[in-house]
């Protein structure tokens, strides 16, 4: 029979943060504070909360000596999103496998994360707002893409997966690149509860021209597209080009700002 858990270490406590570097990678950081004199040696960490999905412990193997903070990266699982509405966040714990001080085994631990905890709550009101739209349709960039000008010319794909008419009312840029419809106005895209797919023609040009732009593009690539159903409330959902499109993409930026393109 397993040991019972155990309180967190005297002096240790844990909360949730994300860096933006997190975000493309459905990552976050456990961020450690140690005020004791006495190390602590975490063996792996995990999230644990009914509103999303469980993943298996990550491995961290790392001592944390005294300490204002200390970030553990960790994977999360996906939201688990309910039809119709959006849920609320439910309790988490980070859960950890930890040696103090001179200790040989590992002790089981849980730290108890205040609830509502602000990070959660974001997370999953985002992931399952997108849920909800994609639940009536899928909305991805189309293939074809040519320049026009000093722009790349491409279209934004409404395809029906489920019931209700879905409106694309604006399409955000990211950090490296400015998105606009060709033809302004609100809405972009009307797929009709009749329709299995529209298209709209969208245009984006470099939102930046340093060179270090484009050697940390983290989020270069993740576009806000602000949708709705039946006229509901609008929704963000983050539309991605396939990588090869990433790449003509980055190759025409570089040729419009005059950077080196090899």
């Amino acid at each position: 029979m397993p040991p019972p858990d155990a309180a967190p270490p005297p002096g240790v406590s844990v909360s949730l943060a994300q860096w933006r570097s997190d975000e493309p990678a459905h990552r976050m950081q456990v961020a450690v504070r140690n005020t004791s004199e006495t190390p602590v040696h975490f063996t792996d960490v995990q999230l644990v909360t009914p509103s999303f999905t469980t993943l298996a412990p990550q491995n961290v193997e790392i001592t944390v000596k005294k300490t204002e903070r200390t970030d553990l990266p960790i994977p999360f699982g996906k939201a688990n999103c309910t039809p119709g509405r959006l849920p609320g966040v439910q309790p988490a714990t980070v859960v950890a496998h930890v040696r103090v001080g001179a200790e040989q085994e590992p002790r089981k631990v849980v730290f108890e994360i205040p609830h509502p905890d602000p990070l959660l709550t974001r997370l999953l009101r985002d992931e399952c707002s997108e849920h909800l739209i994609k639940l009536a349709a899928d909305i991805a960039f189309g293939p074809e893409w040519k320049r026009v000008g000093d722009a790349m010319h491409g279209t934004l794909v409404l395809t029906r997966r489920g019931e209700g008419a879905v409106t694309v009312h604006r399409i955000d840029g990211t950090t490296h690149y400015i998105a606009a419809p060709v033809t302004e106005g609100d809405p972009i895209a009307q797929l009709d509860a009749a329709a299995p797919s529209i298209a709209a023609e969208i245009r984006l040009t470099p939102g930046r021209c340093d060179p270090h732009a484009f050697a940390e593009a983290k989020k270069a690539f993740l576009f806000p597209v602000r949708a709705s159903v039946d006229g509901g409330e609008q929704r963000v959902v983050i539309v991605s080009p396939p990588k090869d499109v990433q790449d003509r993409l980055i190759h025409y930026a570089l040729d419009v700002c005059g950077l080196p393109t090899s």
